[in-house]
């Protein structure tokens, strides 16, 4: 059964940092790409940044860029997101998937985590 769990989420003040990290259990890890996506309250769910299966990374939003960094570790079998400089708008549910290639569409996606909240505010 394939299932994707995250953590590592929390409360941080602006200009703070978390290590968010995807673990992944009944598929081989390394074969597929995964993404993080973010949901704001109100908001729609977003792409923030992808690693693919031969670790190119692609970000999604350009607000993270600079600030946010994908990697993956195929012993542990987890992908990360390590966020710094973390402002009030990164405030929302992370959620890590996995699909064949990277894409910005929710729908391609076959398999999410339940999410971790993130909340940046002093």
């Amino acid at each position: 059964q394939v299932q994707l769990a995250e953590s590592g989420g929390g409360k941080v003040q602006p200009g703070g940092s978390l290590r968010l990290s995807c673990t992944a259990s009944g598929f081989t890890l390394g074969t597929y790409a995964i993404a993080w996506f973010r949901q704001a309250p109100g908001k729609e769910r977003e792409g923030v940044s992808c690693i693919s299966s031969s670790d190119g990374v692609i970000d999604y939003t350009d607000s993270v860029k600079g600030r946010f960094t994908i990697s993956r570790d195929r012993v542990k079998k987890t992908v990360y997101l390590q966020m710094n400089s973390l402002r009030p708008e990164d405030t929302a549910v992370y959620y890590c998937a996995t699909a064949e290639a990277c894409s910005t569409y929710v729908y391609e996606y076959d398999y999410w985590g339940q999410g971790t909240q993130v909340t940046v505010s002093s």
